[in-house]
């Protein structure tokens, strides 16, 4: 079938500004993954880099100008796209202490009232809760990015029900559904679709191998059985700022 994810309108999760984190690095490359992210039906990215203390120390002040370049290469490029930048936070320290002498409008948000957060791969933020309350307090609503990719709750698939009761919105990677990251995350991503937990889609996309698999993903039959009618929010987005 024809590859066509128009439905989902806004991709909220990527690395597409040149230069910034372990994502593309040159802005040609940005023009043209934009370009395919626009064949596939996406009206609006929102880039999100990663703000990862000392491996990516990225800010405000960093990720803006990259935004200004894509956007410049777009409009020399005559491609039409709404490309907006939010940033995907490690919940470390260093977080936390930003957080606490922060005002909402300091921080990269995805329409102005959610934050994209993520955890380590390797284990668990012990500050987790802290967080996601004091990001509340300022008024923001947290969306925790690929729960399904932390193998430490695979077996502990109550911890995903926690993360909503403490008002988290839970972000799956496409590529997930897709066994990109093995069968255990894709075994995972499913439950959390059966069990009406997923509130966004996100391409998380990064480089050429990621656009490749999502383009594979996006001709089968049962992706779709398995996201329509899920509820996702992503075209909530497209008027946001």
């Amino acid at each position: 079938m024809d590859a066509d994810l128009s439905f989902l309108d806004t991709d909220m999760h990527s690395h597409l500004l040149p230069g910034i984190d372990d994502g593309l690095q040159e802005v040609e490359q940005s023009v043209e993954f934009i370009k395919d992210l626009k064949s596939l039906g996406y009206q609006k990215l929102i880039c999100t880099p990663h703000i990862l203390s000392d491996l990516y120390p990225n800010s405000p002040e960093t990720i803006l100008p990259r935004l200004k370049l894509v956007r410049e290469a777009l409009n020399k490029a005559g491609v039409e796209m709404q490309v907006e930048a939010a940033a995907e936070y490690m919940m470390d320290h260093t977080f936390s202490e930003l957080i606490s002498k922060s005002k909402k409008e300091d921080l990269l948000t995805i329409g102005g009232d959610y934050i994209l957060v993520e955890m380590s791969y390797l284990s668990a933020s012990p500050n987790f809760e802290q967080t996601i309350f004091d990001l509340r307090m300022l008024g923001l609503q947290p969306i925790l990015a690929h729960p399904e990719r932390y193998s430490y709750y695979h077996k502990e698939f109550e911890q995903y029900e926690h993360f909503k009761d403490l008002g988290c919105k839970l972000q799956v990677n496409l590529l997930s559904l897709s066994g990109a990251y093995g069968p255990h995350v894709k075994k995972t991503a499913e439950k959390l679709f059966k069990n009406q937990m997923v509130d966004f889609l996100g391409t998380d996309m990064h480089h050429s191998r990621h656009l490749a698999m999502l383009k594979s993903l996006a001709t089968k039959k049962d992706f779709y059985e398995m996201v329509m009618g899920a509820g996702l929010l992503n075209k909530t987005l497209r008027q946001a700022k």
